[in-house]
């Protein structure tokens, strides 16, 4: 049963990044439908890079952009560009590609991280919100040793994970499915039940370590 949590309980088990002394205006301005992800996936085997437009200062990307590293302070927002792209107050960034329709399989290596969450959200969500706290997104979340799947701010726990280094994620669009894969089985350990009615892109948050994504992947057998 999903349990309701608080946005203030949200902001201590996750925590805000460290932001820096100089701030801008905050401005409540929501991404264009179509200034962005230039591409669109309906088929199998989905294949992205994470989007620097929409990464938060403090998360820098590396490995031709398919992974990401938090960085405790970050850079000033004023020294990286002004976009409506971007994440504004969390440490937040979405992968390039927009998905329409389809199942698609990826995996996640997770480095020296404590505090992350992997999943998707809607193209066009909230910059001024975190992936999981709204109903236009849906992750699972690790924090404090745990696992816990989340959307519309509620949290469901997650059991027998632990602490693997190396994660999948398939997504069933049509299906409304979205699945944590334990890779070494293979088997679904958790799935999300949604309905799907927008663009989504995959999206990823980090608040400590480093995430490699790996795409482009056949889903494993035994999975449907």
């Amino acid at each position: 049963m999903a349990v309701p949590l608080s946005a203030a309980r949200l902001c201590r088990l996750a925590g805000r990044t460290v932001r820096s002394l100089s701030v801008r205006p905050r401005r409540d301005v929501n991404p264009p439908a179509a200034r962005f992800y230039v591409t669109t996936s309906r088929e199998n085997n989905l294949q992205f890079r994470l989007d620097d437009r929409t990464a938060h200062s403090s998360l820098d990307l590396f490995k031709k952009d398919t992974a990401v590293i938090y960085r405790l302070l970050g850079l000033d927002p004023s020294h990286v560009p002004d976009n409506p792209e971007r994440f504004r107050e969390w440490a937040v960034v979405f992968g390039n590609e927009k998905i329409t329709g389809g199942r698609h399989y990826w995996e996640v290596t997770v480095k020296k991280s404590q505090v992350f969450r992997l999943g998707v959200a809607e193209a066009l969500m909230s910059r001024d919100d975190c992936v999981g706290t709204n109903k236009s997104s849906w992750v699972f979340a690790f924090t404090k040793l745990k696992w816990c799947a989340m959307t519309s701010n509620k949290m469901v726990p997650v059991t027998l994970v632990g602490k693997p280094d190396r994660l999948g994620v398939l997504l069933d669009y049509e299906a409304g499915l979205l699945a944590l894969v334990d890779i070494h089985k293979p088997r679904i350990i958790h799935t999300i039940k949604a309905q799907f009615k927008t663009p989504l892109c995959p999206a990823f948050g980090l608040w400590d370590g480093e995430l490699l994504t790996h795409s482009g992947l056949e889903e494993p057998e035994g999975l449907k």
